[in-house]
């Protein structure tokens, strides 16, 4: 009785991780959000696969359980990182009513790591991942988040920047961290990330603010140190400094 919850990475199977790719060989049934699951099955057309749809993710969590308990190996995926905004924790938390089944966390490439090196390396130091999605998260949770992460003069990272209800939500973003960050500060982005149709695009602060993006996109935001080198988005750590 055993449940895998893995993060698939970004878009390709060159973005998992062996451990990700094992326990999905392993898996008799995978179990994830419409979208993954059929990735999942372009990557192994002879996986079982079972999937929900938006928004229905204790749904999704507790058939993959319950599979699991009928003595089914699963694999619960998600995109990236199974922590990271994945579905990791849920699964602990509602495994407590099915104590027979052994989860175990499987990590992944998140949007963060993978989206980064197309751009350079602009996580090379201190960094804050924030999501811009109010469904799970009260907007004004999110805007001193925000604040702190700007004031702190950490380099920031976005997910879900923006969608058709919140198309100025990466604005109003911008506008904040504009309180505490030059309008020349190097950004950067990456849509569909090692996804056909992958593009990406270094900006400055200002720039980004007048910027329109989808959720398909992550979004970097440097600190006082982050500087283009060679065309790459670099945050140096100092190292030559020591």
């Amino acid at each position: 009785m055993k449940l895998y919850v893995v993060g698939i990475g970004c878009g390709n199977r060159n973005g998992m991780t062996v451990g990700a790719e094992k326990a999905v060989l392993e898996s008799d049934i995978i179990v994830g959000y419409t979208v993954y699951a059929e990735q999942i099955k372009r990557m192994y057309p002879e996986k079982e696969c079972m999937s929900t749809g938006m928004k229905q993710e204790t749904e999704r969590v507790e058939l993959a359980l319950r599979l699991a308990s009928e003595g089914k190996t699963v694999s619960l995926v998600c995109s990236g990182d199974s922590e990271l905004y994945g579905m990791a924790g849920l699964a602990l938390e509602l495994a407590v009513k099915y104590p027979d089944v052994d989860v175990e966390t499987v990590a992944g490439v998140s949007a963060a790591f993978s989206g980064g090196a197309v751009l350079g390396s602009p996580l090379t130091y201190d960094t804050a991942i924030i999501s811009l999605s109010d469904l799970l998260t009260p907007t004004k949770k999110i805007e001193k988040r925000l604040r702190c992460a700007a004031d702190g003069d950490f380099v920031i990272v976005l997910y879900n920047p923006s969608s058709k209800k919140r198309a100025d939500y990466l604005k109003k973003a911008c506008d904040i961290i504009l309180e505490y960050r030059s309008p020349d500060t190097v950004c950067g982005y990456v849509r569909n990330i090692g996804r056909d149709g992958e593009e990406s695009r270094l900006l400055t602060l200002s720039q980004l603010r007048d910027t329109s993006v989808d959720m398909f996109t992550t979004v970097f935001i440097g600190s006082s140190e982050t500087k283009i080198i060679g065309g790459k988005m670099v945050t140096p750590r100092g190292y030559r400094n020591v």
